[in-house]
């Protein structure tokens, strides 16, 4: 296929997505006050989060087949360009801090490598081979997920991750923003946030941009929640690397069992500083090692180690 051919028929598949599709009602939207124009795209924002909405169903199946692999020991694996390649690692970047997981245990993946997080890498989202590359390199097990994400549903990088990593035997999810997506059909689980047009034309890092990062949110913190890294709404899994985290990290403990501050500050240097260790001290009256081996016995969920305890 020549290049010219090969442009006809990429345009031809935009002009069937509706995250490609122009909105004439806005086409002098350059001409309006500036209040206005933020007006109209903050009503564009609030009709995002019912698009997820419509989606529950399918994110929780998704939720489900993910926390039953991760329990087994799997990882979650984001796979994207651009935008979506960004949201990815971002997403897995922040899971080390809020829940205590290994930096290994949820990874991004972005076209380009980690110098696409800042600047465009030509041609880097075309490739599915970049995207078999950056997978193997992974060793995907049974137990693993990936998850594709593209507002498009076309993104070949996208797509190219999820049919590599289901013909391995990995879990596949594809998150999209067009119905009847080629990345939803690649996967097992399919999610397609429909938001419509976007306010710029094809700008996908917009309303498109703000499902995903929903959706992605929903996926490691309820996944988490199933893997035991709350009690309640609380992040007892939290990782205290600053003073802000140390904070809160006495502030759960406090919150949990009612201990003042240096009953709590005791319990937190007696489990080095673990936040759920420090619950079971106070809480079941053991010391730290046996709080560590109720907490292992019951695959981390603090709930169960407390009814072990009898408390």
């Amino acid at each position: 296929m020549t290049s010219t051919s090969r442009d006809r028929d990429l345009r031809s598949q935009l002009e069937t997505l509706t995250t490609e599709a122009f909105r004439p009602e806005l086409a002098d939207v350059d001409r309006l006050p500036t209040a206005e124009i933020a007006r109209l795209m903050n009503a564009e924002d609030a009709t995002v989060a019912g698009a997820v909405a419509e989606q529950v169903p399918a994110i929780a199946a998704a939720v489900d087949a993910v926390a039953e692999r991760m329990a087994r020991g799997g990882r979650l694996v984001y796979a994207g360009a651009g935008t979506a390649g960004r949201l990815g690692v971002l997403d897995a970047s922040e899971c080390p801090p809020t829940f205590n997981t290994d930096p290994a245990r949820v990874v991004g993946l972005i076209a380009g490598g980690p110098d696409a997080m800042v600047t465009s890498v030509e041609g880097a989202e075309d490739s599915p081979e970049l995207a078999e590359a950056d997978l193997e390199g992974l060793g995907l097990t049974p137990d693993d997920t990936v998850v594709g994400v593209s507002a498009s549903g076309r993104t070949p990088y996208a797509v190219g991750a999820v049919t590599y990593a289901r013909k391995h035997g990995a879990l596949t999810v594809g998150l999209s923003c067009n119905r009847g997506s080629a990345l939803a059909a690649a996967a097992e689980h399919g999610i397609e946030v429909v938001v419509g047009p976007e306010f710029l034309t094809g700008s996908t890092r917009l309303k498109a941009g703000t499902a995903q990062k929903l959706v992605l949110n929903m996926l490691s913190t309820i996944t988490m929640i199933r893997l035991g890294k709350t009690y309640g709404n609380l992040m007892v899994d939290v990782r205290a690397s600053n003073e802000k985290l140390r904070a809160r990290s006495r502030r759960i403990v406090a919150q949990v069992t009612g201990a003042g501050d240096d009953a709590v500050e005791r319990a937190l240097a007696a489990t080095d500083g673990e936040v759920k260790h420090a619950i079971l001290v106070l809480l079941a009256g053991v010391d730290g090692p046996t709080a560590a081996r109720l907490l292992d016995e019951a695959d981390g969920h603090l709930r169960a180690a407390l009814a072990a305890a009898g408390s």
